[in-house]
């Protein structure tokens, strides 16, 4: 059991970021599940063009860090993806990889019962808005969010403001925890159940409505 973890800050060592999601991987991994980092933030990343190449090529028209996460996030049993707040939003990095990751993947990794969880750190406000920013990408795919015993967030303007945020870390190690619990409940369900079904091609447009 694997799960992928994207850090979306361009301090990709010893900053807020980094901090909670190495939090959430300590715990992962104390529980048995397999964690994978990818460093994102820092990497030059276009946004999508919507040029629709992947959807008959299987991939982004744009060759890089996107193509190279997709086979990781087919293997995956969860995805956790960090970001920094800035002016109350996701770093702009981690949007357009997810944009083009999901889109691109559309129809080639079925993504169904992957577990996904945001991690946002703020020095102070807006982290819930970004937070709410990065679910809506798991929600639209059919991935149940993970949550903790607040949300998934952690306060400081350096890694040592946060590792002053009892609470903070607290809701990471209860987000791994509850994580690596959910992966190991749907695995189970899975080998004995399969997937649950998903329909697919009613589009409304409400043009003619």
């Amino acid at each position: 059991m694997k799960v992928l973890v994207i850090n979306g800050s361009p301090r990709i060592t010893g900053g807020c970021t980094d901090r909670a999601l190495r939090e959430v991987e300590e715990t992962l991994r104390s529980e048995g599940i397999e964690v994978e980092r990818i460093n994102a933030g820092n990497k030059d990343i276009r946004g999508c063009i919507s040029c629709n190449f992947c959807a008959t090529h299987g991939r982004c028209v744009f060759n890089d860090i996107v193509n190279e996460i997709a086979p990781k996030l087919a293997d995956a049993d969860g995805m956790v993806v960090g970001t920094p707040v800035y002016y109350a939003g996701s770093n702009g990095q981690i949007l357009s990889l997810l944009d083009r990751l999901f889109y691109s993947t559309s129809n080639t990794i079925n993504k169904t019962m992957k577990v996904g969880a945001a991690v946002v750190s703020s020095r102070r406000a807006g982290s819930t808005s970004a937070f709410d920013e990065i679910n809506k990408y798991f929600t639209i795919c059919s991935m149940p969010i993970v949550s903790s015993t607040y949300w998934n967030e952690v306060h400081g303007f350096t890694a040592e403001h946060v590792e002053a945020d009892l609470e903070g870390l607290q809701t990471m190690r209860n987000l791994g925890r509850n994580m690596a619990f959910l992966i190991k409940a749907i695995s189970k369900a899975r080998e004995a159940n399969g997937l649950p079904e998903q329909e697919r091609g009613a589009r409304t447009h409400f043009m003619n409505i």
